[in-house]
């Protein structure tokens, strides 16, 4: 009989740390999922963040360059056209001058 209790209480015992085993693996598992959300979250944010960083950085210099040449090409064609209207505009008033100045030249040589 004592037998039969002793074998009775050491089955208890395995079954009591059988389940106590079962409920420390299941709070590791727990624990472990949400360590993994976590870091998976943590750096899911921060890789992020850095390829934000980048595309902006990267989209800001070509934008910059591209407003820079558009905005040097329409100063440089401003520029080059009021240049060239002063210029022919000057350019005309000599012709014209230096004409009024050879017809005179020529009235005086044949009067």
């Amino acid at each position: 009989m004592k037998e039969n209790a002793v074998i009775t209480i050491i089955s208890i015992t395995i079954i009591v740390l059988n389940m106590m085993m079962i409920i420390v693996l299941n709070i590791k598992n727990a624990i472990m999922v949400a360590t993994m959300a976590e870091v998976t979250t943590v750096t899911m944010a921060e890789i992020t963040a850095a390829v934000m960083a980048v595309i902006t950085a990267v989209v800001m210099a070509v934008t910059t360059a591209e407003v820079t040449v558009a905005t040097m090409a329409e100063i440089t064609a401003v520029t080059m056209a009021e240049v060239t209207a002063v210029t022919m505009t000057v350019t005309t008033a000599v012709v014209k001058d230096v004409a009024a100045v050879g017809a005179g030249c020529f009235n005086l040589i044949n009067n």
